[in-house]
């Protein structure tokens, strides 16, 4: 019974956790510091969910901002920042921070995976 139990028990929590799981296999992190985003290209791999984490580094705030992921948030002085894009087809996405948009740039490029050849 008690076996019954724990093997009922631990499918049960491996499929609330296993979603979380696969959200932290796809993380990006990004510093923006001197009103610049390093690294400024980011690939990342495409159809799959990605949680873009930013820092910013800067003693005033910048709003990350891209109408191509369709994405807008600001982010405070010294703090970090995360959001989730994707899945995105492959492709060029570009982002920039709305209160240093000259300087403020960056791209996300959506790689096709690979197929194996039989």
């Amino acid at each position: 019974m008690i076996k019954r139990r724990l093997i009922t028990y631990s499918v049960v929590f491996s499929g609330l956790f296993l979603p979380l799981w696969a959200y932290a296999k796809h993380e990006v992190e990004v510093i923006l510091k001197d009103h610049l985003f390093y690294p400024a290209q980011i690939e990342v791999p495409a159809y799959k969910k990605i949680k873009l984490i930013i820092r910013n580094q800067d003693n005033t705030p910048e709003e990350f901002d891209s109408f191509d992921l369709n994405r807008e948030k600001v982010i405070f002085a010294n703090r970090v920042a995360s959001i989730f894009i994707g899945p995105l087809q492959p492709g060029e996405y570009h982002f920039f921070g709305e209160y240093s948009p000259n300087t403020a740039q960056g791209i996300v490029i959506a790689i096709e995976p690979k197929r194996e050849r039989p």
